[in-house]
């Protein structure tokens, strides 16, 4: 019996390290991957490494994560530590009712966290940057430690520090050399907590940062929109380093043990993994440092703020521009028209933002937006008639295109008959032949449109009886063929085969295409969504000589293919959009790449507010159907 629970103990060992390392393993492998793809290794390559510390932004954003830990960390350690010696010599009421509000923080949903300290910088009118994300991670980090220190503080004679002081000890001596080496395991162990809560945040860092400072865990997010294999190579960096911080903390003390007295490496050893986290962070500076140039030119000492949705800008383009104008280019994301929304109503200032078709209508209707000076844009005759004089801004008074395409339908060409989809369009979706075998995209706008074309109805349409239709209709998709409703994760898996069908946009289609000639890209003839995402300037912009300058920048022809050969949409200049279609170019064949212009049934999305929350409720009940069925 006992040699039978020694081995389940031992299996249950196995697998529990197979469940936390397994995952790592998987990620370094792929990182070393010759293909895009994150879930087929086709070869060895270091070509992720190598775009990872070419990416200005990937080294600066895992640069300022260090430098934010170690100092978040050394802040409140102090801070929490030095507290939690005040409470000790307080009377118990006010020791309990200090106690009770640490432990609020901690408690506390991050979301909460942080929406309430971006109100409070907002309130305050302090610019997001860097000063705001270190006093964030200062202040979720101190409770923390103030609740590492105050079990060991609770284990020491209350005494102590008078007999230290009777013996000829200044209080700050007392402290420093009686009372610290006693708690030294409370301290490091709070340390070591506010450095890992620090660097793994993301929820707060999202929302209180700015001026386009972002640590590692906002710039993976934004990675993780599209296919983006650096993910993993600067996650293995990253457990890299944390493996040699390991080594610091643990090794070197253990071989100096032989040399020391055990007490004496515990006073040091504080001092010892402050060191070893320096080591890292001049190693990451030197990454850091090594992207830093000094502009010059036009527009010298001006700093341009850009708006834009993650991994929707070329790899080049802003080095490019910063180097051609001599401005600094400040790039902070999104990602969602809603969020950036958020941001500029609440009188946060961008100089250039890149919302979608119906956002910019409610931005013009709002006031938010200011009309553009055509006299300083060169660019509009660059750029295709098809994405032009929009019904949401008729003459272009106050955008410029930036990207544009359709939603259709993403199918494996081996999988699924070219008859089912001509004849039954969006309806293949409920076609119980395919049960098992399609993604839905969770997008609530794209779903109704799909079912509301399906119906042979305006996807703009605010009738309710016919949004309950098109909600029955999405019900019965669920019922029919058990769709698995994704996002982004929907273009690998297609890449890969792994279902027959999707939902999907158009770019994105272009590039599972362009990894797989068994996909293709339909749209059905009942017509579909003619989006178009386009560069505005808002009312409070304050440098709108430069950002008109951008705006002339990304529409010429090597700002334009810098764009949309990296990220795979449509670009709305005709040159590129051609030279990339046509002989030669990277989406030679593939029809994804060219939208629609000549479906009198497709639409562009309008902005109705009431539309929009009925069709959020209503998407919510398919998604529900969908998690029971």
């Amino acid at each position: 019996m006992k040699k039978d629970r020694r081995i389940f103990g031992k299996v249950l060992i196995v697998l529990t390290i197979l469940f936390f390392y397994l995952p790592i393993v998987y990620m370094v492998v792929f990182s070393f991957n010759s293909s895009k793809s994150l879930t087929s290794f086709e070869g060895f390559s270091m070509q992720w490494y190598v775009k990872m510390l070419e990416s200005h932004d990937m080294m600066t954003s895992l640069y300022t994560t260090i430098i934010v830990a170690i100092l978040a960390t050394l802040i409140s350690t102090f801070v929490g530590t030095i507290t939690a010696i005040g409470l000790s010599k307080s009377r118990k009421a006010v020791r309990n009712l200090v106690s009770q509000i640490n432990d609020f923080p901690i408690m506390n949903p991050e979301i909460v966290t942080a929406i309430g300290l971006m109100l409070l910088f907002i309130t305050f009118s302090i610019n997001k940057g860097f000063m705001t994300l270190l006093l964030a991670h200062i202040a979720f980090c101190i409770p923390y430690v103030i609740l590492s220190v105050m079990p060991k503080i609770r284990t020491l004679d209350p005494n102590l520090a008078d007999a230290a002081m009777d013996l000829g000890a200044t209080p700050w001596q007392a402290i420093r050399k009686v009372i610290m080496p006693q708690i030294a395991p409370g301290i490091f162990a709070g340390a070591i907590i506010a450095f890992t809560m620090s660097f793994d945040d993301f929820i707060i860092s999202y929302f209180v940062t700015g001026d386009g400072v972002k640590n590692l865990s906002i710039m993976v997010y934004t990675m993780s929109k599209r296919v983006n294999p650096s993910i993993n190579a600067i996650s293995t960096l990253v457990v890299v380093l944390i493996t040699i911080v390991l080594i610091l903390v643990n090794v070197i003390p253990a071989i100096r043990k032989k040399m020391m007295k055990e007490e004496k490496i515990a006073s040091h050893r504080g001092a010892k993994v402050t060191a070893g986290i320096l080591v890292v962070a001049v190693l990451i500076g030197f990454f850091g440092i090594r992207h830093v140039v000094t502009p010059t030119g036009e527009y010298e000492g001006q700093t341009l703020h850009v708006y834009n949705w993650g991994e929707y800008t070329g790899e080049n383009i802003i080095g490019d521009f910063e180097e051609a104008t001599g401005a600094k280019v400040v790039l902070d994301i999104f990602d969602s028209n809603e969020q950036m929304y958020i941001k500029v109503a609440n009188g946060e200032s961008y100089d250039v933002l890149v919302p979608s078709d119906y956002m910019i209508q409610r931005l013009i209707e709002e006031d938010r937006l200011q009309p553009l000076d055509h006299d300083k844009l060169d660019c509009f005759e660059k750029l295709s008639e098809g994405v032009l004089d929009l019904s949401y801004d008729p003459g272009n008074k106050y955008s410029v295109p930036y990207f544009w395409g359709t939603v259709g339908i993403v199918y494996d060409k081996t999988k699924v008959d070219i008859e089912d989809l001509e004849r039954e369009g969006f309806n293949i979706f409920k076609d119980p032949k395919y049960r098992g075998e399609t993604y839905l995209y969770d997008s609530e706008r794209d779903s109704f449109m799909m079912a509301l074309k399906a119906l042979g109805y305006s996807m703009n349409t605010d009738s309710e009886a016919e949004l309950n239709e098109a909600y029955e209709w999405l019900v019965e998709c669920v019922e029919n063929t058990d769709p698995e409703i994704v996002t982004d994760e929907i273009i690998d898996n297609m890449a890969q085969g792994r279902k027959a069908l999707g939902l999907i946009y158009s770019g994105d289609a272009s590039y599972v295409m362009a990894e797989n000639p068994d996909m293709g890209y339909y749209m059905p003839e009942s017509g579909t969504n003619l989006w178009s995402d386009a560069m505005v300037i808002p009312k409070n912009a304050q440098n709108v000589d430069l950002a008109h300058e951008f705006i002339n920048f990304v529409s010429a022809y090597e700002g334009a293919m810098d764009n949309s050969s990296y990220v795979g949409y449509t670009s709305p200049n005709e040159e590129v959009m051609n030279e990339l279609k046509g002989p030669g170019g990277d989406y030679e064949g593939i029809n994804a790449y060219v939208p629609r212009t000549d479906n009198e049934n497709d639409e562009i999305f309008t902005y109705n507010e009431d539309t929009r929350v009925i069709i959020s409720n209503l998407w919510s009940k398919v998604k529900l159907a969908a998690s029971n069925n």
